[in-house]
């Protein structure tokens, strides 16, 4: 009698089961991972909003804008025209100021210095502007640069988080902190540098668009 050989049922039931927990445990992981990179970039947007408002609040001006910038505070490069309005005009521009402006008044961690700024670009992250956690440079200025069902849209102030972010992360910080729809709320999908990537959000409607998998998007918090 020839002896049988093979894997019985058993054995291929536990195999099975930990093959489970493994594919269980990765997918946990990565759950994890997106969650901790969501409350990364809501924890970054949230803290500039609240330094934008102290700074209001003490200078009783934005900062970038600030006409009084260079005789009240220490070590800014430069001060802003004072005319309400954090601009993406000047030499430096007042979206590049206001980070000088914030830095130098304690506001905000790190040191950042308009006179590093270059003509013609929107910044260097983590020398001019903060960088979000691709490292692309944020944005604060008052512009119309967002997504909204009215066209053209309204000019606010807002923080723009920079670009490079996965459309499954910028969609799950706007569900979290607002309404979910990149046309609507304090919460908008957003261009960066004038350039709207594809496959972020339905034009539309405003549905964000996670299934897609676009690995370059970002978005704006007005203010």
């Amino acid at each position: 009698m020839r002896k049988q050989t093979g894997f019985t049922l058993i054995e291929i039931a536990i195999v099975l089961v930990i093959i489970g927990l493994l594919l269980g445990g990765i997918l946990k992981g990565q759950e994890l991972i997106t969650g901790a990179k969501v409350r990364n970039l809501i924890s970054q947007v949230d803290g500039v909003k609240a330094a934008f408002f102290g700074f209001q609040d003490r200078y009783r001006a934005y900062p970038g804008d600030y006409s009084q910038a260079d005789r009240n505070i220490t070590g800014v490069f430069a001060s802003g025209n004072g005319n309400g309005r954090i601009e993406l005009t000047g030499s430096p521009p007042e979206f590049i100021l206001v980070w000088d402006h914030l830095s130098h008044a304690g506001f905000i961690t790190g040191t950042y210095s308009a006179s590093n700024f270059t003509a013609g670009t929107s910044g260097a992250a983590g020398v001019t502007n903060p960088a979000n956690p691709y490292n692309i440079a944020l944005q604060l200025a008052y512009d119309n640069d967002y997504a909204n069902t009215t066209m053209p849209p309204v000019a606010r102030h807002n923080v723009k988080t920079g670009n490079q972010i996965p459309v499954e992360i910028i969609a799950e910080v706007d569900r979290k902190v607002d309404d979910g729809n990149a046309n609507t709320g304090g919460f908008r999908g957003s261009a960066y540098n004038g350039v709207t990537p594809a496959n972020c959000w339905n034009e539309g409607t405003g549905s964000w668009l996670p299934t897609n998998g676009q690995p370059d998007c970002g978005g704006a918090s007005l203010l």
